[in-house]
């Protein structure tokens, strides 16, 4: 066994970031006597997957050589055809696996395929890695949410506007830039109806070699966003709106006829959007990573309600002051410090001028999931 290869297939699985829902990333590697003779990655949901790609490129070489694979391979017939068949027929000696896929309809079903056809077969290679790159994926289909990540910029000083509102901008071109990227590796893009109606934004991926545009969730309960808001008439994305019982069924018909797709997602106790049913709705819909992108109310209830996974929490080197002026999260807030949420594998990072501290959130639901799917010893 040798790790280095199990690193590349790692590398080969993240270049398909954003682009495989609802299915993992996934990527492969055969090697033959100490030599790379095969490689590949899943790109895109009803596509080959990696190992499919790298038999291609392996032809006749596979037969007897090994392969790395960063997750088990599959052994039902999906939009594609089973791989761990495809592995046995091209005559693979071993199979060397990071970690099992927690799918119900694979769930050690491939790799039991492969030692039935004789295959030796190796379990927990880079297992921890596998999982973590994979982690969108574990929670969505572990429990049926999206994995929620909230992206706030605020100044030195903890502010995210000014006491008008106004906020553009408070990060240099660099780090919007970067929120861009995140963007694009998301499947949706969530914000609220105040955001809507105080700054009219896209919600699109705007980069300088293009992207992915996600999907964009207005959460607005009463159905008040405008027919000329641009995430209404632009046509650049799809567009839902998730309102309540609340919503005027007029303004509900006419946002439908504007061409938006409307939810209606039941009220929580305050009259307001339940969040946590409108996430359970965009899992259904195979939406697995939803990019948080609200006003300070708006976070103070996803993170109230315990729905925020990891956080990208953008600081720029300036000060705002102010009593008035909002911070990131609102809400009531804590009574106690030792009740705060904290974060894990955390990393910092400068941006020009500004900083960047993302992580995954402690108290997240399922915080152990990747840890017991990918099966880390």
């Amino acid at each position: 066994m040798q790790p280095e290869f199990m690193h590349l297939a790692l590398q080969l699985a993240k270049l398909a970031e954003g682009r495989t829902t609802p299915n993992p990333l996934v990527g492969a590697v055969i090697v033959k006597e100490g030599r790379v003779v095969g490689q590949g990655w899943h790109r895109k949901a009803g596509t080959a997957h990696a190992e499919i790609h790298a038999l291609r490129q392996a032809g006749d070489l596979a037969r007897g050589a090994d392969i790395y694979v960063t997750l088990e391979p599959c052994s039902h017939r999906g939009r594609t055809g089973p791989c761990a068949k495809a592995l046995a027929e091209a005559g693979v000696k071993r199979v060397f696996v990071a970690m099992l896929d927690p799918n119900p309809l694979v769930a050690g079903k491939g790799l039991a395929y492969l030692r039935q056809a004789g295959i030796e077969v190796v379990e927990g290679v880079l297992a921890a890695e596998a999982a973590r790159q994979n982690i969108v994926f574990l929670k969505w289909i572990s429990t049926g949410l999206p994995f929620v990540s909230l992206k706030t910029a605020m100044s030195l000083d903890g502010k995210v506007a000014a006491k008008t509102g106004h906020s553009q901008w408070i990060t240099g071109s660099a780090a919007r830039e970067r929120v861009h990227h995140l963007r694009d590796c998301h499947d949706a893009i969530l914000t609220g109806i105040g955001t809507v109606l105080k700054d009219d934004p896209q919600l699109t991926t705007r980069l300088p070699q293009g992207g992915k545009n996600p999907l964009r969730v207005i959460v607005d309960s009463h159905a008040q966003t405008p027919l000329t808001a641009k995430v209404v008439c632009d046509d650049l994305a799809q567009t839902i709106i998730a309102v309540t019982e609340a919503a005027p069924p007029e303004r509900i018909e006419a946002l439908r006829q504007a061409g938006v797709e409307v939810w209606l997602i039941k009220a929580d106790t305050a009259g307001r959007i339940d969040l946590r049913a409108l996430l359970q709705q965009l899992g259904k819909a195979q939406i697995s990573s939803l990019l948080l992108e609200g006003g300070s109310r708006l976070n103070a209830s996803f993170w109230a309600d315990n729905l925020v996974d990891r956080v990208y929490w953008f600081i720029a080197p300036k000060v705002i002051g102010g009593d008035a002026a909002p911070g990131p999260i609102g809400g009531v807030g804590l009574e106690r410090v030792p009740d705060m949420a904290e974060l894990e594998e955390v990393e910092i990072e400068k941006i020009a001028d500004d900083i960047l501290i993302s992580g995954d959130v402690s108290r997240r639901e399922g915080r152990d999931v990747y840890r017991t799917c990918g099966r880390i010893r």
